[in-house]
């Protein structure tokens, strides 16, 4: 067995150059090899700049290639499916962007091709592996705020070029797809559930949600309320309130390698009788997310988070977007 994991990446994409190939490189048991895009002087430039050895003018090319023996896929919404069942035609384990696809059908569909591969698939939710996440669960399940109530969440930035491909609807674009997805996954993931209900209202734009506000509800009464936008001011936070208290995280989904905290405030009568910060160490998510996934791949253990949950995370999202687009077509 390979004592490191050989990576492949497709496509120049920004997040992949900025700030997933660089986390890559820097994993224990893994090294970048390869990188590919449809213009090969592109590909030559970028793997040039990062020191990547080899570079592909094709994706086929890169898939071809028997020194790679894992992909990391950063494209559009629409092509992660097809580009995910062709990388495991070609024998690579892959750890694709959210989400993996745009519905939870093509999701399993790329779980049942992995499986019969005997491949490694998973979906890149990098935020689930930082350390603060890990503590914020532990102190959720310790009942350090009671019995959880509700989940309040936040992703929203303005994105004002409406060339991007995230205002595309023919390449999956949208808020909901892009940063909403984190709120969804984030209140499924404490929640510990999936929900039986969900509600969504939201502005259209060339048939793209640029703002989408939702409400999901649990089993047992827990709630999560969220809101994502491609047309709002920065916002990023996450908060649980439970019986007894709640928690708090500042830029949960986009977290530094710095020292990080989560703020804890304990009520009674409506009053703060107890505040304290808990100190969390900084790591790089991509970075850890990246080693897990090049652990189960290495030795053909599970995945951390399997294409099931993938493909659960989809089903929240095409439902929330049926009920705005009923919301917004007036009709119940």
């Amino acid at each position: 067995m390979a004592e490191k994991l050989r990576w492949g990446v497709l496509s120049t994409a920004r997040i992949g150059l900025k700030s997933v190939v660089p986390a890559l490189q820097r994993a224990r048991n893994g090294e970048v090899v390869a990188l590919a895009s449809r213009d090969e002087a592109r590909a030559r430039e970028a793997a040039g700049a990062l020191g990547i050895p080899q570079a592909f003018g094709s994706y086929e090319a890169l898939l071809a290639s028997p020194e790679v023996d894992a992909v990391y896929i950063p494209l559009p919404n629409t092509l992660h499916k097809p580009w995910a069942l062709a990388s495991l035609a070609a024998g690579k384990h892959v750890l694709c962007e959210k989400p993996l696809g745009v519905t939870a059908s093509a999701c399993l569909e790329i779980g049942r091709a992995a499986a019969s591969a005997g491949l490694a698939v998973m979906e890149a939710f990098m935020y689930r592996f930082h350390p603060r996440f890990r503590a914020l669960q532990e102190l959720l399940a310790a009942g350090t705020i009671g019995e959880l109530r509700a989940i309040c969440s936040a992703f929203s930035f303005r994105l004002d070029n409406r060339q991007d491909i995230r205002w595309q609807a023919e390449l999956g674009g949208g808020a909901l797809y892009d940063v909403g997805c984190y709120c969804v996954n984030a209140s499924r993931t404490l929640a510990g559930a999936e929900p039986v209900q969900v509600a969504a209202f939201a502005s259209f734009e060339g048939g793209v949600d640029g703002s989408l506000s939702g409400l999901l509800r649990f089993p047992g009464g827990v709630t999560a309320s969220f809101d994502c936008a491609l047309t709002a001011a920065r916002r990023d936070v996450l908060e649980l309130t439970g019986t007894e208290g709640t928690l708090r995280l500042e830029a949960p989904f986009s977290v530094g390698e710095a020292e990080t905290t989560i703020l804890e405030r304990r009520t009674h009568r409506g009053k703060t009788t107890e505040e304290r910060v808990h100190t969390v160490a900084g790591a790089n998510k991509f970075t850890l997310m990246a080693e897990a996934f090049a652990e189960s791949a290495l030795t053909g253990a599970p995945v951390p988070y399997p294409v099931s949950d993938a493909a659960a995370n989809l089903r929240v999202i095409e439902a929330l977007l049926r009920a705005a687009r009923r919301a917004d077509e007036g009709r119940p």
